[in-house]
C-alpha cells in the first residue's frame, strides 16, 4: 500500500546517527533524548509498514504492546526534551549563567532526564486511564494507540504536549531577545560561561526547537481536531464501563477506512520522519559536525586502513597550502647576489 514507508522510516532512523557522537561527548541529555525518541519511532514505523504493508493480520501482540505505550511515550518526550533546550538556552543567554559550576551542569542533567524520560513514562502509565481497548491495527500502518475520547483523555494525552510546545516558544522567544540584546558580546559570554555552545549551535538549537514545536503544536491540534469530528466526546463513567473488553483488537483494512480517516494516519504517520528531517538538517551540516566527520575519516584511515595520517587540520579552504613566516636574521649580500635574489623574486 505503501511501499515507501519502510525504507524512509529506516533511513531517518539511521541519519540520526550522524550528529550522536558530539552530542553524546557535550553530555546534552535533552538532545540526546530527541535523538533517541525519534530513533525508537522510526524503527517502530519501518517495522510496522514491513509486517502490515498489505494487511491487518492481528500478530506480534506483545511488539504492539510495547510499541503504542513508546508512541505515546514519544508525544509527550518529544515537547519536553525541546522545553528543556529552550530552558537551558534562555539561561546560558542571560546574566543568570555567568559561570555554569559542575554542580549546576549534574541538577541540569537531572531535571532533563526527569523530564525526558521519567515524564514520558508517567503519562505512559496514566494512558491506561483513558485506553479503552488494547490497540488498533491499521492496513499499511500498523499498531497504534488507542484512546477512549473523554474529558480526562483531553487532558491527559492532548493538553500536556500543548503546554510544553506553548512553554518552549516562550523560552525560545526570551532566549532570542537575549542573543539580539547581547548579539555583539555573545562568543565571550558563552567562553565566560564555560559552556559547549557556540554562537552557530546556540542558533541552531534555537530555531529547531521554535520550528519543531510550531511542528508539534499543529499537528497535535490536527490531531484533536480530527478526533473530535470524527469521534463524539464520551463520558467516563466508571473503570469498568471504560475497560470492558478490553483485549479487543480493531482492525482498518485499507479497503473499509473513509479516504478522510486514512488521510489523517497518513498525515500523521509523516509527523516523526519529518521531525527528524528537520533534526538532522539542523545537526549534521554545520561546521561542528563536518568536523566530526573528519575526525572519524581520520581515525578510519589511521587505525583501519593502517595509513599514516598527518595530525595537521586542513585549512579553511582544503586545496591552498599554509604560509609560515620565517624570521630570516640580516645577512651580507653581496651585488651579484643581490641581483639574483631580486630576479628569483
Amino acid at each position: 500500500m505503501h511501499p515507501e514507508f519502510a525504507p524512509i522510516a529506516f533511513t531517518a532512523a539511521a541519519s540520526l546517527l550522524l550528529p550522536l557522537p558530539w552530542h553524546w561527548r557535550a553530555g546534552n541529555i535533552a538532545t540526546l533524548s530527541i535523538i533517541f525518541w525519534l530513533f525508537v519511532c522510526n524503527v517502530i514505523y519501518g517495522v510496522d509498514a514491513i509486517i502490515w504493508s498489505e494487511g491487518v493480520r492481528i500478530i506480534a501482540l506483545v511488539w504492539c504492546d510495547i510499541t503504542t505505550k513508546l508512541i505515546i511515550g514519544a508525544n509527550f518526550a518529544l515537547p519536553a526534551a525541546c522545553l528543556c533546550v529552550c530552558i537551558h538556552l534562555e539561561r546560558v543567554a542571560s546574566v543568570r549563567a555567568a559561570r555554569t559550576s559542575v554542580a549546576d551542569k549534574r541538577r541540569r542533567q537531572i531535571f532533563e532526564l526527569v523530564m525526558c524520560f521519567g515524564l514520558p513514562c508517567l503519562f505512559m502509565a496514566l494512558h491506561y486511564v483513558v485506553q479503552g481497548h488494547r490497540f488498533d491495527i491499521v492496513e499499511g500502518f500498523g499498531c497504534r494507540p488507542t484512546t477512549y475520547y473523554s474529558i480526562p483523555s483531553i487532558f491527559i494525552v492532548w493538553i500536556p504536549p500543548l503546554l510544553m510546545s506553548l512553554a518552549a516558544l516562550i523560552y525560545a522567544g526570551l532566549a532570542l531577545r537575549h542573543f539580539i540584546i547581547r548579539r555583539l558580546s555573545f562568543s565571550l559570554h558563552l567562553d565566560a560561561s564555560r559552556s559547549a555552545l557556540t554562537t552557530s549551535r546556540y542558533v541552531r538549537l534555537v530555531l529547531m526547537s521554535v520550528l519543531q514545536m510550531f511542528w508539534s503544536i499543529s499537528l497535535t491540534s490536527y490531531a484533536m481536531w480530527f478526533t473530535i469530528m470524527a469521534t463524539p466526546i464520551r463520558p467516563w463513567t466508571n473503570w469498568a464501563d471504560v475497560h470492558s473488553n478490553f483485549s479487543r483488537v480493531d482492525t482498518y483494512p485499507a479497503r473499509f477506512t473513509p479516504p478522510r480517516v486514512a488521510t489523517c494516519f497518513y498525515v500523521l504517520w509523516w509527523t516523526i520522519p519529518a521531525s527528524t528531517i528537520l533534526f538532522v538538517g539542523f545537526f549534521a551540516f554545520g561546521r561542528d559536525a563536518v568536523d566530526e566527520y573528519k575526525q572519524c575519516f581520520v581515525w578510519f584511515r589511521r587505525n583501519i586502513l593502517r595509513q599514516s595520517v598527518s595530525d595537521e587540520k586542513p585549512n579553511k579552504f582544503g586545496t591552498l597550502p599554509t604560509i609560515r613566516l620565517v624570521d630570516i636574521s640580516p645577512v651580507q649580500f653581496s651585488d651579484s647576489d643581490k641581483i639574483s635574489s631580486i630576479l628569483a623574486i
